[in-house]
């Protein structure tokens, strides 16, 4: 073969390299061992280079090794690829499809209901406090007025917590007014808060009671604050959250630091006050107990019993929330059933 026809040869497999597009490795491979193989194409042309004139030598192998880098190039790049492609089976499922969305999650009942009584009080100035769900005798029995023979210190009615200490006394907070002891001895009047928080009671699990459950405590104390003031608030409260032809009644009860004291009933929201099995036919439905704060409560929190007066009220949140959304049963708050909690998705 000619010099020149050996050239117009090399330059051909310099266009076949050029339009190499393999689509397996089968076929990169076929390609390695026709060019890069011992009796390959650049073989053949290493041997031809003895019989290429002195002159042309050095023209010639420029040539070759244009090619040869040029094969070299084309395996490394479509190996690199070949290898990096994840294998995809038939039968999978097709990853170019839109994906499937996701549901939204939702609010649990207790939230919304919570989060609607903590927007009620805050547009009045009251404010928001939270405290521990572990406490000691001080703050959820001595402070408030709980005498020690008083069944509420009870293993019958309290969760009580070990502890090291034989003079400290700790229990699962029975009420969220430990944390209005807490406030009442960390700052001084005048007092405006709302404790929302989980509480624990010793009690058997039924539609209408649980061994723990969320309230909502307040705490107002200012200078002549009066039972009308505690009145007023919590027909207000009443209105905003069941509607504007809610009553209330208050009738006359004990707590130990509350006196006067009395419990707070809302006009069935389920039969319009007309009488039903849920208001046991009476028209209506207690939800929250309150009371004006114990001159000795206030005595023990350091506050000045003669200048200052106050009141406080608690309430349930799934009492409310059982109200709310005409729920008959109080443990499904805690079930985390699927089909309960998805009929909330939406509601703020």
């Amino acid at each position: 073969m000619t010099y020149n026809a050996m050239q117009e040869q090399i330059k051909s497999y310099l266009i076949e390299v050029d339009n190499f597009s393999p689509s397996s490795k089968e076929e990169l491979e076929q390609f390695r061992i026709r060019f890069l193989g011992k009796k390959g194409v650049m073989g053949d042309l290493f041997a031809h280079m003895k019989n290429v004139e002195a002159d042309q030598r050095k023209e010639f192998g420029a040539l070759v090794n244009e090619l040869k880098q040029k094969a070299e190039e084309k395996i490394s790049h479509f190996k690199e690829s070949f290898d990096t492609v994840v294998s995809v089976d038939a039968n999978a499922a097709d990853l170019t499809l839109p994906g499937e969305p996701l549901p939204l999650g939702s609010l649990h009942p207790i939230s919304i209901v919570r989060n609607r009584i903590v927007q009620i009080f805050e547009r009045i100035g009251f404010n928001v406090t939270d405290g521990p769900e572990i406490e000691d005798d001080w703050h959820n029995f001595s402070a408030l007025n709980f005498p020690p023979e008083h069944p509420a210190r009870d293993m019958q009615d309290t969760f009580f917590v070990a502890s090291n200490d034989a003079e400290m006394q700790f229990a699962l907070r029975t009420h969220t007014s430990s944390v209005q002891v807490r406030v009442m001895q960390s700052q001084p009047p005048p007092i405006r808060s709302i404790m929302p928080g989980r509480v624990y009671r010793n009690e058997a699990i039924s539609a209408r009671a649980h061994c723990f459950f969320h309230q909502v405590e307040g705490l107002y104390i200012d200078v002549d604050v009066s039972f009308a003031d505690l009145k007023q608030t919590l027909l207000y409260f009443a209105k905003e959250m069941f509607g504007e032809k809610t009553e209330i009644r208050l009738r006359p009860s004990y707590f130990p630091f509350t006196e006067p004291s009395a419990e707070v009933d809302v006009s069935c929201t389920l039969c319009g006050g007309k009488g039903c099995n849920v208001c046991k036919y009476t028209g209506w439905l207690e939800i929250l107990g309150c009371g004006m704060v114990d001159p000795q409560v206030l005595i023990n929190c350091g506050i000045d019993e003669k200048k200052y007066t106050g009141f406080a009220f608690g309430m349930g949140i799934e009492r409310i929330a059982m109200l709310q959304y005409d729920i008959n049963d109080l443990r499904i708050f805690s079930e985390n059933d699927v089909r309960f909690l998805r009929q909330f998705s939406g509601l703020v």
